[in-house]
């Protein structure tokens, strides 16, 4: 089993979170400007229409793992996988993957591992995560700034627990585009249509939200009470 060595502590693969909670929405963007976020990668976004590719916001508070215990934003986009045979059909998101563009944390243990062991785009930032009721909420700041404001709304709730799912994460850091192998399993799920409310605040990142038509109203957002991930080793693509 390989490990690495992050501020003194040794980390194995793969990388095991035992119980996160995890509040997402998924936004129809324009392509045109989902591409030009994400042309630096490389990368191609799934248009679901055409014209419209997915981004998705989400905040997670990190309780049981092996990167410890702390508070997560993300904003990522689905892709088409580097080497994928052919044009993706619009509506067709099996074969689509995640592009991590940002993903803001709150302790720094977590920021730098998960800069070297996978590429993540990991920054500190300050996230006020709101959890105790029906209506999740965060409050996401950096360097003094507010970036986004963020309540999802309560959801149906779906049968469960799921079953356990695979899917790959892409990332592109110091001019390297990796894949990572992730695996999933969530108990507690709940969706709702249209439930996310979100302000933007006057940060970069905000502007860059603004830009891809939000503020406005998601195609989907869902709580998921208790989630199980496995992350393996990066695999740098040539």
């Amino acid at each position: 089993m390989a490990s690495h060595l992050i501020q003194g502590r040794t980390v194995g693969m793969p990388v095991r979170i035992r119980d996160v909670t995890v509040c997402s929405a998924m936004y129809a963007v324009r392509a045109d400007a989902a591409r030009a976020v994400i042309a630096y990668s490389g990368l191609d976004v799934t248009e679901v229409v055409p014209g419209k590719a997915v981004c998705v916001l989400l905040f997670a508070d990190y309780r049981d793992g092996d990167l410890d215990t702390y508070h997560e934003f993300g904003m990522a986009f689905l892709i088409r996988p580097p080497g994928s045979a052919g044009a993706t059909r619009p509506g067709d998101l099996r074969n689509s993957a995640a592009f991590v563009h940002w993903l803001p944390v709150d302790e720094h243990f977590t920021m730098e591992a998960g800069r070297a062991l996978w590429g993540f785009p990991k920054e500190r930032a300050d996230i006020d995560l709101r959890l105790g009721s029906p209506y999740k909420r965060c409050i996401l700041r950096k360097d003094g700034r507010l970036v986004l404001d963020m309540l999802v709304k309560p959801g149906i709730p779906l049968p469960g627990p799921g079953p356990q799912v695979g899917f790959d994460a892409f990332t592109h850091r110091d001019g390297v585009t990796r894949r990572v192998p992730v695996t999933l399993r969530a108990r507690g799920v709940h969706v709702r249509p249209s439930g996310a409310l979100i302000r933007l605040g006057n940060h970069p990142i905000a502007k860059e939200l603004s830009e891809l038509g939000l503020p406005k109203r998601p195609l989907l957002a869902s709580t998921v009470a208790h989630a199980a991930l496995s992350l393996r080793e990066a695999e740098p693509l040539l």
